[in-house]
Parts: C-alpha cells; sequence; structure tokens
C-alpha cells in the first residue's frame, strides 16, 4: 500500500482543540456584539465635520490631543488634499459655534488657524450606507459559496462559507469587546478580509483535491495533512509579507488608515488559521470522500463481458 510523504506538521490531529479555540473566539464575539455592540464611527452614527486650514502643516496627532484635552469625544483628524488642510471629525451634536471653538483651541498654540467649513453629518446617511454593506457583505458570501461549489464540490462550499464567516464575526467581536472605532474604512478592510482568505483556502482545498485524486490510500486526515504541508511555505510566505505591508500601515499610515490597518492584520492572522483549522478541518466534519471527486468506475455491460 502506497503511504503518504512529506508530512511534518499533524495538523488535522489537533483539529478538536482547534474547533474548541474557533467557537470560543466566535461565542465571545457573539455575545460581546449582542450586549456590547459596535462602537460606530460618524460615518454611520453622524455627527459634526469641521475643516480648518493651517499656514504650515500641523501635526494631527497634536490637533487630536488638543482637541480630546478640552472635553470632545470620538475626535478623528485627517487632512484633507492638502497637508495643511485638516479635516475633523466629532462624533456630537451639532453646534453652529462648534467651528469657532475649535479655530479657538487650535490657535492656543500660536498656530494660524481658518475655519473653512463647520457641518452636520446626518445618521440616515450612515443607516444607509450600514444597510447597504451589509448587503454588500452577504452579497460576497453567498458568490464566494457558488464560485466555490462549482469550481470543488458542495462539501467544499460548506467549508469555504463558514471559514469566511468565522473571519468576519471574530474581527468584527474584537472591534466590539476592545469597542474600537468602526468606521466605513474597516467595513471596506472586512471585504478585503473576504477576498484574502478566499484565496488562502482555495489553494488549500485545490491542494486537498490534488492530493486525493493523486493518493492510494483514504485516511482523510492524512491526505490533508500532506496537502497543507505542501502549502505551508507559500502561506506563510504570503501572510508574513502581507503582514509586514500592514505593520508598517498601522505605524506611519496615520489615523486615517489606523483601524483599517487593524481590522486586516487581524483578518490576515485569523484568516490563515481558519484556512487549515476550520475550511480544511470541515471536510472532514462534512464526511468528504473520494467518491465526491472521484466518481466510481463504472461495471462493465454484459456484451462487453462476452467479447473475447
Amino acid at each position: 500500500m502506497k503511504t503518504l510523504v512529506n508530512r511534518q506538521f499533524d495538523f488535522m490531529g489537533k483539529r478538536r482543540i482547534a474547533f474548541a479555540l474557533s467557537g470560543l473566539m466566535i461565542l465571545a464575539s457573539i455575545v460581546s456584539l449582542l450586549f456590547q455592540q459596535l462602537n460606530l464611527g460618524l460615518d454611520f452614527t453622524g455627527g459634526t465635520l469641521v475643516e480648518v486650514r493651517y499656514a504650515v502643516a500641523p501635526s494631527l496627532d497634536a490637533v487630536r490631543q488638543t482637541l480630546e484635552g478640552s472635553g470632545f469625544r470620538d475626535v478623528s483628524v485627517q487632512t484633507f488634499g492638502a497637508s495643511t488642510e485638516v479635516l475633523i471629525r466629532l462624533q456630537q451634536a451639532f453646534d453652529p459655534e462648534v467651528g469657532d471653538r475649535v479655530v479657538s483651541l487650535l490657535r492656543e498654540g500660536g498656530d494660524r488657524v481658518e475655519l473653512v467649513r463647520a457641518e452636520f453629518v446626518g445618521a440616515q446617511v450612515g443607516e444607509q450606507l450600514r444597510d447597504r454593506s451589509g448587503l454588500g457583505l452577504l452579497v460576497a458570501l453567498g458568490i464566494v459559496m457558488l464560485y466555490v461549489a462549482f469550481r470543488f464540490q458542495y462539501k467544499f462550499a460548506i467549508g469555504a462559507l463558514l471559514a469566511l464567516m468565522h473571519d468576519v464575526i471574530i474581527v468584527v467581536g474584537v472591534f466590539s469587546l476592545f469597542q474600537l472605532d468602526f468606521d466605513l474604512t474597516v467595513l471596506a478592510a472586512l471585504l478585503a478580509v473576504i477576498g484574502y482568505s478566499l484565496n488562502d483556502t482555495i489553494v488549500v482545498y485545490d491542494r486537498i483535491r490534488e492530493t486525493i485524486r493523486k493518493s492510494r490510500i483514504d485516511d482523510m486526515p492524512a491526505i490533508f495533512n500532506e496537502a497543507i504541508n505542501l502549502t505551508l511555505s507559500r502561506t506563510l510566505a504570503t501572510s508574513g509579507t502581507t503582514l509586514l505591508v500592514l505593520m508598517a500601515l498601522l505605524v506611519l499610515g496615520g489615523d486615517m488608515i489606523h483601524y483599517f490597518s487593524i481590522a486586516l492584520i487581524l483578518g490576515v492572522v485569523v484568516g490563515t488559521f481558519s484556512s487549515i483549522y476550520v475550511a480544511a478541518a470541515l471536510l472532514i466534519a462534512v464526511k468528504l470522500q473520494r467518491e465526491d471527486l472521484i466518481p466510481p468506475p463504472k461495471e462493465a455491460s454484459e456484451e462487453e463481458e462476452q467479447l473475447p
């Protein structure tokens, strides 16, 4: 009997521990989402937007610290076009005098600051964005399931869909648990996480299918271990280089993409984990067999058997 070679790590032997860990993370995420909910940003809740113009490009961190030190909450500061144009978002009810108050506070440091505009951002726009973004996530997951079912087999589609839902729930749960700002950039990161995790899952699935067809044994955990180990170097190289870029964005990217970078970092880590211990291991739970990919040979007809 032919045996599989090059097995280095027994991933499938630890799948029950991984399932328990995933279940715990998902449970914590759902509980946090139900009782603590998300800390929605200005894009979803509405609030006040103030645009100011500096004579010399300021430090965005200093601007934010000045406003937070004066009692403003949930302050978001970013450049708007030129480096001297600063856009300030405040998650609070609109006050006609808020623009003048902000400019007065910023001028106390000796900077030359001019008010460009101060306006209210309505929550109705945020509700529309929230509904459409949620619909977009559902459509993306549905298309993914159809694609995987068409390219592989419906049992693969079940594993891929649950893995993607696993990744999204945990990333959103972390934002809820630690009350990190959830805005449109984070939502964009979630869509990117779906794409990244799906790509990693497809690579693993493709190697699993190939290994099943080439092997002569029916030990699915052993076949899966072989396939995962064959893709491990590629997975680690891709995840590692992606994380290096995301860490640079987190440190150097500024306030505008801070939470975007955090969401993607979480998504890459969780997505790499799920492509092995959720997407692949679930194929054992749904009882994937060789016959699902390789139909048994047809029996010869009686006439063919009678031929010399």
